[in-house]
C-alpha cells in the first residue's frame, strides 16, 4: 500500500510537463532538470535509507521521509520559479530515498522464505504499478479541474496517508545473528569485487533511462502530435495496469528460469517495442497498444534485480545493496529525464531519445546474459539455479 501510494503519485508528474513549463515561462529543459534531481537524489539516498532500515528498522525512517515526499509536493505546487521547482524536487528526491523500493523491498525479501522470495518481491512491484494506474486518472483529473499549482497541493495533502501506513513496517529490520555473521563493510567490499553486482548495476541504468524518459516526456511527446491531455494520462495508467500482470508474472518466472536471462529478455523487449511505437502511425489507439506493450516490461525488472542480489548475497543486506544498485537506476533515470528536455529545447523533437533508448536496450539485454549468479559460498550451500 505505501509503494502504491508513494509510487502512483511520483509517476504521474510527467503530466505537469507541459503546463507548468508554458506558465512559469520556461522551458521544458528546466521542469525536466528538476525532475531529474528529484531521482539523483532518491537514489543518492538509497543506500543510505536501505542501510538505516537494515541496522535499525525502518518505521521512523519511513514516516519521516513521507513527511519530506508531502512538503515536496506542495513546495512545486507553489513554484513560481525554476528554483521551486527544483527546491521542491530535492524534498520529494529525498523522501523517495526511504518510500521508493529499496526499503520495501528489503523487508519483504527478509521476511519472505527463498523459494517464495522472487513472487513475493513481484507482488510487490505490482503495488506500486497498480498506484501508478490509480493515481494517473486521479492527478489527470486534479489537474483538468483545478489547474497544476491547486492540484499538486491536493495531491501533497492525499500522501500524508503515507504517514500511518509507515507504522505497519515499524520495527522490521536484519536480524542480529544475521549481522554478526557479516559485517556492513564486509558485505559492501564482497558486492563492489563481484563482477555480476557490476553488471547489474550497469544494466538498471539503462532501466531508469528508459522508464524516466518515458514516465516525464510521453504525455508532451502525444500533445505535440495533437492528441488531447487524457491520451497520455491514460497510457501512463495502462502502463501501470499491465505492469501489475508483467512484475507478478516475471517474480514468478524469477523462480523458474534463471533471472538474469529473464532480465535479457525483457530488456530486448523493451526495443523492440519502441521499434514498433515509433514506425507505427501514431493515433490513440497505437499509442494505447503502446502503453500496454510496454507495461508488461516496465517495473518487470524490480523484482528480477532484487531478486539476484538476494539470491547471491542473501538478503541480510538487501536493501542496501538493492539502494546502491538503484543509485546507478536513478542515475539512468536523471540522464533520461534531463536529455529529454535538453534534446526538445535544441532539436524540436524527442527523436534522439527513442533511438537512445532502443540502443540502450540492446546493450542492457547483452550485460546481463553474462551475470554471475550462483550464491556466494558463505551462503551455506545453497543449490545453484537451473
Amino acid at each position: 500500500m505505501l509503494l502504491t501510494v508513494s509510487v502512483g503519485i511520483r509517476q504521474g508528474l510527467g503530466l505537469f510537463l507541459k503546463p507548468i513549463s508554458a506558465d512559469l515561462g520556461i522551458g521544458r529543459e528546466v521542469f525536466a532538470f528538476a525532475m531529474a534531481v528529484q531521482n539523483l537524489l532518491w537514489g543518492l539516498g538509497a543506500p543510505f535509507a536501505g542501510g538505516i532500515a537494515d541496522k535499525y528498522g525502518t518505521g521512523r525512517t519511513l514516516a519521516a521521509c513521507a513527511l519530506m515526499y508531502a512538503a515536496g509536493l506542495y513546495v512545486l505546487g507553489i513554484s513560481t520559479s525554476g528554483t521551486g521547482l527544483v527546491f521542491g524536487s530535492v524534498l520529494l528526491g529525498l523522501g523517495l530515498s526511504a518510500l521508493g523500493f529499496s526499503v520495501v523491498l528489503g523487508v519483504v525479501g527478509r521476511a519472505a522464505p527463498a523459494e517464495k522470495r522472487s513472487m513475493a518481491l513481484g507482488l510487490c512491484a505490482a503495488g506500486g504499478s497498480f498506484g501508478q494506474f490509480a493515481f494517473l486518472p486521479y492527478s489527470e483529473l486534479m489537474l483538468s479541474q483545478f489547474g497544476w499549482s491547486q492540484a499538486l497541493i491536493i495531491i501533497a495533502a492525499t500522501s500524508l496517508i503515507m504517514v500511518p501506513l509507515s507504522a505497519g513496517l515499524a520495527g522490521q529490520q536484519a536480524s542480529a545473528a544475521a549481522q554478526q555473521q557479516q559485517s556492513l563493510g564486509a558485505a559492501l567490499r564482497e558486492a563492489a569485487g563481484h563482477r555480476g553486482f557490476q553488471l547489474l548495476t550497469l544494466g538498471f541504468f539503462v532501466c531508469g533511462f528508459q522508464v524516466v524518459f518515458v514516465a516525464v516526456h510521453l504525455p508532451a511527446y502525444l500533445a505535440d502530435r495533437g492528441m488531447e491531455p487524457w491520451v497520455g494520462a491514460w497510457c501512463l495508467a495502462l502502463v501501470g495496469l499491465f505492469n501489475i500482470i508483467g512484475s507478478f508474472s516475471t517474480g514468478m518466472f524469477g523462480q523458474t528460469y534463471r533471472k538474469k536471462y529473464v532480465l535479457a529478455l525483457i530488456y530486448f523487449g523493451r526495443s523492440l517495442v519502441f521499434i514498433a511505437f515509433i514506425l507505427m502511425p501514431l493515433t490513440n489507439t497505437s499509442a494505447l497498444i503502446f502503453a500496454s506493450a510496454l507495461g508488461l516490461l516496465w517495473l518487470s525488472t524490480v523484482p528480477l534485480t532484487s531478486g539476484l542480489i538476494a539470491q547471491i548475497f542473501g538478503p541480510t543486506y538487501m536493501s542496501m545493496l538493492y539502494g546502491i544498485v538503484f543509485l546507478s537506476h536513478q542515475v539512468g533515470s536523471f540522464f533520461g529525464s534531463w536529455l529529454g528536455g535538453y534534446a526538445f529545447d535544441v532539436l524540436g523533437s524527442y527523436d534522439m531519445m527513442w533511438v537512445l533508448c532502443i540502443m540502450l536496450g540492446f546493450i542492457a539485454a547483452a550485460l546481463h546474459y553474462p551475470i554471475a549468479d550462483r550464491p556466494m559460498p558463505r551462503l551455506a550451500a545453497q543449490p545453484a539455479p537451473a
